[in-house]
């Protein structure tokens, strides 16, 4: 799959393709469905699909400050995307400039011009352009007068409960977990950078490796989880704490994975966990005995949760 960064990669004589557009943030089943149908549809025509996303996300230049949090980082979106089907992943730089393009700008310039879109495949309440002034009701309109198709995708819902992001945002933001792996399809995933702790973890006897997440990163309410632990190739499970550390008077929000099957110099690496099922809240103890007891059950439940054997 090719991976381009604005505009500027488009190489020269790119031929037609089938585009679906989106912030896609999570590639949820909803999302899945819509690039399916992308994916479906450029290989009846015999021509690239390709998946144009943003980056930032247009809240932040909408409302500077406002960026909500993200479930996928872009590169986790791209390798998502890949395994999809998808032959371009297009990240097009959300600027001032961007958002300000009329809706009918956006499709003559971008799409036409420059993409030469032989149909476009979005979900069903699609806007884009200035003010969200665009809708599928107006690609379908361009299309017949600039010779290319528009396919709506209707919104996947369970039950009552439409698949969204802000669905699964919440989710994440109750500790739901489980929930918020069904709608996407698979595991909530956290990505960072190990960094040193306070080191009191080992001093215990249970070493924790700190991770210092993504911006903007969706984690989940304080509690204890079960996840897996990934690091290149090595997965292996982990008890993950995310909160201030209450028994030890914290202050800063921490996500600290103890990894089950052995240690390692972590320090430095890029990790990901992926969120299986919340154990339990956040809790204060009394001593530390109590809280060595409680991360005791902690691990055993992991293991249950995972099908994983203690070493």
């Amino acid at each position: 799959m090719q991976r381009w960064r604005g505009l500027d990669m488009v190489p020269d004589g790119w031929g037609r393709c089938v585009v679906t557009i989106g912030v896609f943030d999570g590639l949820h089943r909803g999302h899945e469905l819509i690039v399916r149908t992308a994916v479906g549809r450029a290989r009846a025509l015999r021509v690239p699909a390709l998946m144009m996303t943003f980056d930032p996300h247009p809240a932040e230049v909408l409302r500077p400050g406002s960026h909500p949090p993200e479930l996928t980082t872009l590169r986790r979106r791209a390798d998502l995307a890949e395994e999809l089907g998808v032959d371009v992943f297009l990240a097009m730089p959300f600027t001032t400039a961007l958002q300000t393009t009329s809706a009918e700008s956006f499709v003559h310039e971008i799409l036409v011009e420059t993409l030469h879109v032989a149909e476009v495949v979005v979900g069903e309440d699609f806007r884009f352009g200035h003010r969200g002034a665009g809708s599928l009701e107006l690609l379908v309109t361009l299309g017949e007068r600039w010779g290319f198709g528009a396919t709506g995708v209707s919104l996947l819902g369970d039950g009552a409960m439409k698949v969204s992001s802000t669905y699964v945002r919440a989710a994440i933001a109750a500790g739901d977990v489980t929930a918020a792996a069904a709608a996407l399809g698979r595991l909530h995933r956290v990505e960072g950078v190990v960094v040193h702790g306070d080191g009191r973890g080992a001093g215990l006897g249970i070493p924790t490796a700190n991770l210092d997440p993504t911006p903007h990163a969706a984690i989940p309410a304080d509690g204890v989880y079960a996840c897996w632990f990934n690091l290149g190739t090595r997965r292996s499970p982990a008890a993950v704490s995310v909160g201030t550390n209450p028994t030890f008077e914290g202050k800063e929000r921490r996500v600290e994975a103890f990894v089950l099957d052995g240690g390692g110099n972590f320090y430095g690496r890029r990790i990901a966990l992926d969120f299986v099922e919340r154990l339990r809240g956040m809790e204060k103890y009394d001593a530390v005995e109590a809280l060595m007891a409680q991360i005791e059950q902690d691990v055993a439940r992991t293991h249950e949760v995972l099908g994983t054997t203690p070493g």
